[in-house]
């Protein structure tokens, strides 16, 4: 059924919207049109106020709060192209119709699981001659002025969830459509993220240093606490001293990010998939990779973060006299302490961070995703925070061998030693407990640096002009 907005003048009020549905016929006391707003299919009043917002939101390019015609053909172009990417992404076999079995295995490659009922449901709602197939058209007439549902939604919603800093370096780079490439909103977001991730690190570095202290000095005989560490960093060097190691912390933000997205796209390349978001395993197999080239890239600066962390006051008169003196004192193979342990803990954080993720994805999906694959910001964070955790909890024992090993030279009378024999110490004098040293504030920071991270990324997002999800 066809639904026009009509805006019209009335003498000595102000301007008023009038909705018409043609079953009604057109009311009388229109005498005159003062703007076509839109005009959009609707089955009912309610979805069609729901749906005429998101357009308008969508194609308003003079920001006046309306759609114009002009205004409207061009949100028509512009998402029917968007369309047919999605349509040819889906139709997996190339001839021009999608059935269920194909929605179903476009969703499994992206970690979604839905059964064939549900695929069937989905084709049903799209499907105007009863052959439990859709083509090109019908595919654009039900989604071009209809709420984006179903398989576009689940991929604009949950695609982007590695956002959250908590101050590692091993997780999944995000993947970005062919439009964002081409119009350059990907390094919006790269940078938007990098400002969020400097602002996080910034406001939870106390924790994060009192981490590393506890990593490298707590032990049986000295069971350093949470209270206990924050009294003696600020005896020891003031408030000041609580950032120790921040400074070195941001700077390989950019670098980093820089070098793991650009990795990360060369190896997508590599593997060899044809479609725009890569499967569960071909993300981490990619990501993992780009991780690994990344993290080889500015792991010296790994190294100065946790000296610097763990310095006396005094000790350096900054980054690069600390840099100096190592170099002097240890030479360069001291900047690669640790890597070994650190190329490890990529897998399992890698690995078990996506996999937390997508099955918490798919649980809320299959459970609340009745009308909208939007899963809100809370959900999100919840999402992120979770999984993240889990990736931390499964790598940390390798994360504080590294740890150690970055520190030893900085530690009077320690023995060097190698990651196995390392573990076989900890192991033997503190016992399974000792590997997860630091653990308590790590996570104590988890909460903080995500909300901080994701509240600072969606403010620079509108700073850079990047489109909101």
């Amino acid at each position: 059924m066809l639904c026009l907005c009509l805006y019209v003048p009335l003498i000595g009020e102000a301007q008023t919207e009038f909705q018409y549905f043609e079953s009604k016929g057109l009311p009388a006391e229109l005498k005159s049109i003062f703007k076509l707003s839109v005009f959009i299919p609707s089955q009912e009043f309610s979805t069609y106020r729901q749906w005429k917002q998101k357009i308008v939101q969508a194609g308003d390019k003079d920001l006046d709060g309306q759609l114009d015609f002009e205004e409207f053909v061009h949100y028509l172009q512009d998402h029917e192209k968007k369309l047919r990417l999605v349509f040819k992404s889906l139709d997996k076999k190339n001839d021009g119709r999608i059935d269920a079995q194909e929605i179903m295995q476009s969703l499994r490659d992206l970690g979604v699981k839905i059964s064939e009922q549900q695929a069937e449901k989905i084709l049903k709602s799209m499907d105007k001659n009863g052959t439990m197939t859709i083509d090109w058209n019908e595919w654009r007439d039900y989604h071009l002025l209809h709420p984006v549902e179903n398989i576009p939604e689940i991929i604009l919603y949950w695609k982007h969830s590695t956002i959250f800093d908590v101050g590692e370096n091993l997780t999944v780079p995000d993947e970005f459509t062919v439009e964002e490439r081409q119009t350059g909103m990907w390094w919006r977001h790269l940078v938007a993220g990098g400002g969020a991730g400097a602002v996080s690190r910034t406001c939870t570095a106390p924790l994060d240093r009192l981490k590393v202290l506890m990593q490298v000095h707590a032990s049986r005989s000295n069971n350093m606490c949470i209270v206990g560490g924050f009294t003696q960093m600020i005896r020891e060097g003031g408030a000041k001293s609580l950032w120790r190691g921040n400074g070195i912390n941001v700077l390989k933000i950019a670098p980093e990010s820089a070098i793991k997205f650009m990795a990360y796209e060369q190896i997508k390349r590599l593997v060899g998939s044809d479609q725009e978001t890569l499967r569960i395993h071909e993300r981490l197999v990619a990501g993992s990779l780009a991780g690994a080239i990344a993290q080889s890239s500015i792991y010296p600066m790994e190294v100065l973060k946790t000296r610097m962390a763990l310095r006396k006051t005094g000790q350096y008169s900054g980054m690069l006299d600390c840099a100096r003196r190592i170099l002097a004192k240890e030479g360069v193979s001291a900047f690669y302490k640790g890597y070994v342990p650190n190329m490890l803990g990529i897998i399992p954080y890698a690995g078990i961070d996506l996999a937390v993720y997508e099955t918490l994805k798919n649980a809320w999906l299959q459970r609340y995703a009745v009308n909208s694959a939007d899963p809100g910001v809370f959900v999100l964070l919840a999402c992120g925070t979770i999984s993240s955790t889990c990736g931390q909890l499964a790598s940390y024992p390798l994360a504080l061998v590294r740890t150690r090993m970055q520190a030893q030279a900085s530690i009077e009378g320690a023995p060097e030693v190698t990651m196995s024999s390392l573990f076989k110490q900890i192991l033997r004098t503190e016992g399974a407990f000792g590997l997860y040293r630091g653990l308590a504030p790590n996570f104590m920071k988890v909460i903080p640096a995500v909300s901080i991270s994701y509240v600072v990324y969606e403010n620079l997002k509108i700073t850079l002009g990047v489109q909101s999800r």
